[in-house]
């Protein structure tokens, strides 16, 4: 009988030497699994900035799977939370980044079946990572994902912006060798949404509000037309979702461990849409590189080939990001 499923830790960060580390052992445990590894992979990742709540919403996401086609899939109100590790307070709580440890074979209207892999990373710029740690961990996340959630809180800010064109400068790489968009499906997802009177929640609002935020200007300043174009290059598809608070029983109260009874109706009602939206067969992007689909067999030996440890050991992002880029070409 095989282990109960779980979060399976697949890059560890060091904190004394900020090095990183691949498990290529966890990773050929999943992935060559006799029912999905000769099966296109979808990689959905949730990256941001740390306490922003991104295993909490991935936990809804494996609830989703597990209980597709029943209408209560959200739970019970008093049923706590369980999957990948969250905890409420001030420090952060996943490191270096995860997977769930099973796969989830899905079929697509058209009958081919697809594999879907759920990741979660680190969360950047905590008192504990460097700018060169987090920015590993997203361009990590991002470069092997189909489908990368940017987890922001309250609004999309300049600053996040900013941060995201540090990944897509080496995106950028990528683009000049092989001329195709080198990431695939963005989608910001802007927690605590507090202006549903100027943009309503969900994708409509979200979509509207990020095409202002994203919209290049003559007028601009050169550097802010510069981090727009690169993220527009960059991903073939970019998307927004305004997801309201989940209510002040969540946020202050020490004893939440994810019941339904604390949460905010206005929250579970745009998490209805959210995820079986995100979750739907038709919707998953399959994780291509240089235009081809990979199998969750290729996804095992692109991670491989990056070599992660040793170039990370030695300590050159640039190297690292640069080995990515020469795998996609």
């Amino acid at each position: 009988m095989g282990s109960k499923p779980g979060p399976v830790q697949i890059v560890t960060v060091c904190k004394e030497d900020h090095s990183f580390t691949l498990d290529e052992e966890a990773l050929e445990r999943i992935l060559l699994t006799p029912t999905v590894r000769d099966k296109n992979v979808v990689v959905l990742s949730v990256a941001g900035a740390f306490r922003k709540g991104k295993s909490f919403l991935l936990d809804f996401m494996l609830r989703y799977m597990y209980r597709k086609g029943d209408e209560n899939w959200l739970g019970n109100d008093d049923e706590p939370l369980t999957g990948f590790s969250w905890r409420g307070g001030s420090e952060p709580e996943t490191t270096g980044i995860q997977i769930w440890s099973e796969v989830f074979p899905i079929q697509k209207s058209d009958g081919s079946e697809v594999a879907v892999m759920l990741m979660d990373t680190q969360g950047a710029f905590d008192n504990q990572s460097t700018v060169k740690d987090c920015a590993a961990i997203f361009a990590l996340s991002t470069m092997t994902s189909s489908i990368q959630i940017y987890n922001l809180s309250q609004n999309i800010q300049e600053n996040d912006l900013q941060q995201l064109q540090l990944f897509t400068e080496y995106g950028r790489l990528a683009l000049d060798e092989i001329r195709l968009k080198p990431f695939q499906s963005l989608m910001f997802l802007i927690r605590d949404w507090s202006f549903p009177y100027e943009y309503t929640y969900g994708f409509k609002g979200g979509n509207e509000f990020l095409e202002k935020r994203l919209h290049v200007k003559e007028a601009q300043h050169e550097e802010l037309q510069t981090v727009r174009e690169h993220i527009h290059s960059c991903f073939t598809n970019i998307s927004c979702f305004l997801l309201p608070h989940p209510g002040l029983r969540v946020a202050t109260s020490p004893t939440f461990e994810g019941q339904l009874n604390a949460v905010a109706p206005e929250f579970k009602e745009q998490l209805k849409i959210l995820i079986p939206d995100l979750l739907h067969p038709d919707n998953l992007a399959e994780k291509e590189i240089n235009g081809n689909k990979v199998t969750c067999r290729g996804l095992l030996e692109y991670f491989k080939v990056t070599r992660l440890s040793c170039l990370c050991l030695r300590g050159s992002l640039l190297a690292f990001l640069l080995c990515l880029v020469h795998c996609q070409t």
